[in-house]
């Protein structure tokens, strides 16, 4: 692969890694908490919202995007294995995918179980306060895995 094409591939995924990063950290951080404290519905609604509202063609470029040129990545790191920066690079790729893994498999099935629960119902009660907490719980590992790949593109940058 054409050193520029890698380098431009990388800086995108680094940026990418790290928009999400911020995303996934402010929920982490305080957007959940603050949710938590007022009235459930309220909270549930807002967050059914929010939910909704993500899904936009720039998110979706920049979730998928960047799990698109990590999936390029990899096996590129694979192909330069032993160059400079591949280990970080694939460490990196693999991190990124690992976050992506974590919102499919829990994220979004914690979402799509919050869009189908009524705000204010005991049953919708219910379903938020497990929603705070394990989607919370999962927020955390994505969050963690995007922080993690952001620094590790950038190591491989700093190396390619």
């Amino acid at each position: 692969m054409n050193e520029r094409i890698l380098m431009i591939l990388t800086l995108w995924s680094a940026v990418g890694a790290g928009l999400i990063a911020g995303l996934f950290f402010a929920f982490s951080t305080f957007i959940m908490t603050a949710l938590s404290r007022i009235p459930n519905e309220h909270g549930m609604s807002t967050m059914q919202s929010i939910n909704t509202n993500i899904l936009t063609p720039v998110f979706g470029l920049l979730f998928m995007g960047t799990a698109l040129t990590s999936i390029v990545l990899t096996i590129v790191s694979f192909m330069r294995w032993g160059m400079p920066g591949s280990g970080y690079l694939l460490a990196a790729c693999l991190l990124y995918l690992g976050g992506v893994i974590v919102t499919m498999a829990f994220n979004i099935p914690l979402n799509d179980a919050l869009a189908a629960a009524e705000p204010g119902s005991d049953a919708g009660n219910r379903v938020w306060k497990t929603y705070l907490v394990t989607w919370t719980a999962w927020n955390h590992v994505r969050t963690f895995c995007s922080v993690a790949s952001l620094i590790l593109f950038i190591l491989a940058i700093r190396e390619l």
